[in-house]
């Protein structure tokens, strides 16, 4: 046993329980059904004309059914002959180049083959205008040289900053629209100032891109697809607030007042921006902590969709080797340096193993009754329908009406390798 393992061997590792988190199940269940009725609305599909070529916008993130939202959009298109095609819009993310970026969306399932049409991967932009602070406003060339570009992207909060307009249309239009250079001249003024600048960049962007509609997508608190709202121009901005504070009532965050660790089996760029969503864990970059004031973070795994982007990493107080393993710089330093935040990179400390590393958090954690240690354990940020309590927050969990726990114990399970193998009931 070397010495951080004989360091760490005395942890005391309490007894789990599975607990169920009673979130919003609603949920859309034909899809193309939704696009079509959605379409219908004035001054949406109606404004495209026969002919037409439409460039759509893809994002980085893993919006559930994103590839059959999309391709119910491409149908629609062409029904009334125009000519779609797709566009990454994805800021600085897949290493800010055009090859990442497609591949971030092959991971998706967004392929020339799978949506029938062609996909344009390209950093090039023009400049479409100037803000009233005078700044530059770029929009992807291939888009901005179509008939017509349409946004298409989830709202939600932002894990880093807080305003009238978070994650949104309006952010796809400012960041990922406008590939690199807008992604970094929306962030270089720091995140307190970006809903004013996603606010000004976008108003731009619509005034002078032909943008005729965008389409915006809520999840529910189960990552499931909750609407599928088309929006015109003119109606995005002040569309966009109300549809803001929907999803803000969905997002759940770990259900207890305070605890002394989160374990997350995994982070990832596909999961949220920041890896974890910071609205979750309750601890942010630019925001500070938050309910539930875990002093202790780790993380195991990093995900395959996130390409070895790991911003977001800080979030974390220490990680596993195998998470470590998997990271790129190449793919990471352009989203952080676009987004001028190199706090987001710092890297934590580094554990040989998952068990090792849950034991860190335990025998690390200052303020904590080691003896009743309070412990959330998640799949991860988008996960929480389902996970695992110490016993030290049965009774709180009982005197929430959202949670419900079963009464066999379990204890985590680890490989030969001492890396996460599921939980074991004893």
């Amino acid at each position: 046993m070397d010495e951080i393992s004989s360091m760490l061997s005395n942890a005391k590792v309490p007894y789990f329980y599975k607990t169920q988190f009673s979130l919003c199940k609603d949920e859309i269940k034909d899809i193309n059904k939704c696009v079509k009725d959605a379409l219908k609305r004035e001054r949406t599909l109606a404004r495209i004309e026969k002919g037409a070529r439409v460039a759509l916008t893809a994002g980085s993130r893993e919006i559930n059914h994103i590839s059959q939202i999309l391709l119910a959009v491409i149908s629609e298109l062409k029904k009334i002959g125009a000519q779609p095609f797709i566009i990454p819009a994805m800021g600085s993310h897949g290493g800010a180049t055009a090859e990442g970026q497609q591949d971030i969306l092959a991971g998706y399932g967004i392929t020339e083959q799978a949506m029938g049409v062609q996909i344009i991967s390209s950093m090039e932009t023009v400049e479409v205008g100037i803000t009233p602070e005078g700044l530059p406003v770029h929009a992807d060339k291939a888009a901005f040289e179509a008939d017509y570009m349409i946004p298409i992207g989830r709202i939600k909060p932002h894990p880093e900053f807080r305003g009238k307009h978070e994650s949104g249309l309006l952010k796809m239009m400012a960041i990922g629209i406008g590939k690199q250079h807008g992604a970094n001249m929306c962030h270089q003024f720091g995140m307190e100032n970006m809903p004013s600048n996603i606010l000004a960049f976008a108003s731009v962007m619509l005034e002078k891109c032909r943008i005729p509609f965008g389409i915006g997508i809520i999840e529910n608190a189960m990552h499931g697809t909750y609407s599928i709202t088309a929006i015109p121009s003119e109606d995005i901005i002040e569309e966009e607030i109300q549809l803001l504070d929907t999803a803000k009532a969905l997002v759940p965050v770990v259900p207890f007042e305070k605890v002394d660790v989160i374990i997350c089996e995994q982070m990832g760029k596909d999961i949220s921006g920041t890896g974890m969503d910071s609205n979750v864990i309750g601890r942010s970059i630019s925001l500070g902590t938050s309910k539930p004031f875990a002093e202790r973070i780790g993380v195991f795994d990093l995900t395959n969709k996130s390409h070895g982007n790991f911003n977001g990493i800080a979030l974390a107080d220490t990680v596993s080797r195998r998470l470590y393993d998997k990271i790129s710089f190449r793919d990471t330093y352009p989203n952080t340096i676009t987004a001028c935040e190199p706090l987001a990179v710092k890297i934590p400390s580094v554990m040989d193993s998952d068990k090792l590393c849950f034991y860190f958090c335990i025998e690390t954690c200052l303020k904590a009754d080691k003896d009743n240690i309070k412990i959330v354990w998640i799949k991860d940020t988008l996960s929480l329908s389902e996970f695992y309590i110490s016993e030290a927050l049965l009774k709180e969990a009982g005197g929430n009406d959202e949670l419900s726990f079963t009464s066999e114990k379990y204890l985590p399970g680890f490989d030969e390798n001492d890396n996460f193998a599921g939980f074991k009931p004893v």
